[in-house]
């Protein structure tokens, strides 16, 4: 039995293999959102395995309060910094202060498996969590009240991807 059990989707190590720009077939997006760093983002995104931004850098960018300013019961998705496909939806199962608040507490935005858009996002077995076109996001650190994934504010500061 897995360490990650379901609804988390497992995926291979073959998602991170090499491709043009690190572990990504795009670059990252220039413009992120809440202001977030593109040389950092690009940085964890693309060319890392195991780092994350600093604990606490959500509190430097604009997120925090999109958060506060968002209508109870709304819900904000997470795209993808280099594909723009979206990642997760949050809050769901929880308000949006249990959110941040968790959020807070832990130092990277925290996401429970019901926020997870699992058609874009799977977990390696050594609970790194990577999107399906290899960005790194983050990791799956399981607490007692399941799974957390534990996610870079840089790796889900995209905008939404364009219709072709």
């Amino acid at each position: 039995m897995s360490k990650y059990p379901p609804p988390a989707v497992m995926g291979t190590e073959d998602i991170m293999k090499p491709k043009e720009y690190g572990t990504s077939a795009v670059p990252c997006q220039k413009d992120l959102r809440w202001g977030c760093d593109y040389d950092t983002a690009n940085r964890i995104c693309n060319y890392n395995r195991h780092y994350a931004e600093h604990s606490g850098y959500f509190e430097g960018t604009t997120f925090r309060k999109e958060c506060e300013s968002t209508d109870e019961g709304k819900e904000i998705t997470f795209y993808d910094s280099n594909t723009g496909k979206p990642l997760f939806v949050a809050p769901r199962g929880r308000t949006m202060s249990q959110f941040l608040l968790e959020s807070k507490n832990h130092g990277w935005p925290s996401f429970r498996d019901q926020e997870v858009v699992w058609d874009s996002v799977r977990v390696l077995p050594d609970g790194e969590t990577v999107s399906t076109d290899g960005t790194h996001l983050g990791h799956n650190l399981p607490d007692k009240s399941g799974s957390r994934y534990c996610i870079n504010l840089v790796s889900v500061a995209g905008h939404p991807q364009r219709e072709a």
